[in-house]
C-alpha cells in the first residue's frame, strides 16, 4: 500500500488499484476520473418522500374546518394529524425560502393541541432503505418562538402487514415536551428531540438505523410537541428529503411533471372537476365506461364524491336520467372500470359519453 499526503490535509491511499482519499476533499479545476465513479449513496433519485416540496395539491390548497380532522391527507401524500379536529388550518403557503414556491404551512385554530404531519412511503419504495442508516431532512421555520418551540421530527418503522398501515400513526399525544405513544407495530427509530426551529428558514434533520425486526413501511413524522399554543401561529415546512446515508445532502427538485405523476398513483382528482368518459350501456338503467387514469394506481382506488351534484349519460339525441351512484368493477392498468347504475330510459349495448351537472366531481383514492 503507498500513501501520499498533499499539504497535510489529505490523504490518499491506494490498495489492490482502489484509491482512497479521507477526509472529506474539495478540488478546484477539472478534474478527470479514469474508471467508475461509484458512489456509497445515490447521487440521484435520492429522496424517497413524494411532493417533499408540497407544489402538488389536488385536493384544494386550503384546508379549514371540516377538511382538516385528525387523520386526514391535505397536500398530497401528507397526512395531517392532531390532538382532535380543526387543531390547524393547512395551506399551500407561498412562504417559503429562496428560490422556492411553497411550504405547507399549519396555522393553529384550537390552542393548545398538539399537532403535525406524516407521510407514510410504500413498500416497494422504502424496502432499500430497510437495515441501513437513512436521513430525514427538512427546512422549517415558525411565526413566533413564544409558543410554538418545540419542534419534533421522527423516523417511524411500521413491522406489520405491507402497506396496511394504521395512518394515524399516534395512539395518545402525551404531555408537553414528551414523545407521542404510537400506534400498535409502530416504532420510532430515532430519539425525537426539540430542533429548536427559528423565525427564520433554516434546515433540520434526524438520522437513524431502520432495524426493527420486520419492517415493511418506513413513515416520516414532524409534529409541534407542546400543548401551550396561540391561535393564529404558524408553522412552516417545506423542502422534505429522506435518503439513505447518514448526513442531509442538498434537495432533490425533481420537476413538476414527474413528482404530480408520483402523486396520481395514490390520488386522481380529474381537472375541471369531474371524470369525462366514454362507456357503453349494459342494460337499460346502467352503463360501464373506462376512465385513464395516466398512471397505474397503487391499488383499485376507492371513490370520493366531492360533491353531490350528478352525472349524465350523454348521447347525439340529448341524454338520460341523472344520478350520482358509480362502483368500480375493475382496474386494469392505468385504466379503471366503472359502473353507473341508477339510469333509465338507456338503450341497451349503445354508447353513451359520462357528463356532470353542475360542478360533481369523482376523486380515486389509493393512499396508504
Amino acid at each position: 500500500m503507498a500513501t501520499l499526503k498533499l499539504n497535510n490535509v489529505t490523504t490518499l491511499s491506494e490498495s489492490g488499484g482502489a484509491i482512497t482519499i479521507t477526509p472529506n476533499t474539495t478540488a478546484s479545476g477539472n478534474v478527470t476520473i479514469t474508471g467508475d465513479l461509484i458512489p456509497s449513496t445515490p447521487l440521484s433519485n435520492r429522496n424517497h418522500l413524494i411532493n417533499g416540496d408540497f407544489q402538488v395539491a389536488q385536493r384544494g390548497t386550503s384546508f379549514v374546518a371540516g377538511a382538516n380532522n385528525d387523520d386526514v391527507y391535505t397536500l398530497d401524500r401528507w397526512n395531517l394529524l392532531s390532538d382532535t379536529n380543526d387543531v390547524v388550518d393547512v395551506t399551500q403557503s407561498s412562504t417559503a425560502p429562496t428560490n422556492q414556491l411553497y411550504s405547507i404551512g399549519l396555522d393553529v385554530e384550537t390552542v393548545n393541541k398538539k399537532f403535525g404531519i406524516a407521510q407514510i412511503i410504500e413498500n416497494k419504495n422504502c424496502v432499500g432503505l430497510i437495515g441501513n442508516n437513512v436521513t430525514f431532512s427538512f427546512k422549517a421555520k415558525v411565526s413566533a418562538t413564544t409558543k410554538l418551540d418545540n419542534v419534533k421530527a421522527g423516523i417511524i418503522a411500521w413491522s406489520s402487514t405491507a402497506d396496511s398501515v394504521t395512518s394515524d400513526v399516534v395512539s395518545a399525544w402525551a404531555v408537553e415536551g414528551t414523545n407521542p405513544t404510537l400506534a400498535s407495530n409502530l416504532t420510532f427509530e430515532n430519539t425525537p428531540a426539540n430542533l429548536s426551529v427559528t423565525t427564520s428558514w433554516a434546515t433540520y434533520s434526524v438520522s437513524a438505523n431502520i432495524d426493527t425486526s420486520s419492517t415493511t413501511n418506513v413513515i416520516v413524522f414532524i409534529w409541534s410537541d407542546v400543548t401551550d399554543t396561540t391561535a393564529g401561529d404558524f408553522l412552516y415546512i417545506t423542502d422534505c428529503q429522506l435518503e439513505q446515508g447518514s448526513n442531509a445532502t442538498p434537495y432533490e427538485r425533481r420537476n413538476y411533471g414527474e413528482e404530480e405523476a408520483r402523486c396520481l398513483r395514490y390520488y386522481n382528482a380529474p381537472v375541471g372537476g369531474g371524470i369525462r368518459a366514454c362507456g357503453t350501456s349494459s342494460s337499460t338503467s346502467n352503463f360501464t365506461f373506462s376512465y385513464a387514469v395516466g398512471v397505474r394506481m397503487r391499488i383499485q382506488p376507492a371513490l370520493v364524491h366531492v360533491n353531490s351534484a350528478a352525472h349524465r349519460a350523454y348521447h347525439s339525441g340529448g341524454y338520460s336520467s341523472s344520478t350520482t351512484n358509480f362502483t368500480i368493477s375493475n382496474m386494469k392498468g392505468d385504466i379503471v372500470q366503472m359502473n353507473a347504475p341508477g339510469h333509465s330510459g338507456l338503450t341497451d349495448n349503445r354508447p353513451y359519453i359520462l357528463g356532470m351537472t353542475g360542478s360533481y366531481e369523482v376523486d380515486l383514492d389509493s393512499e396508504l
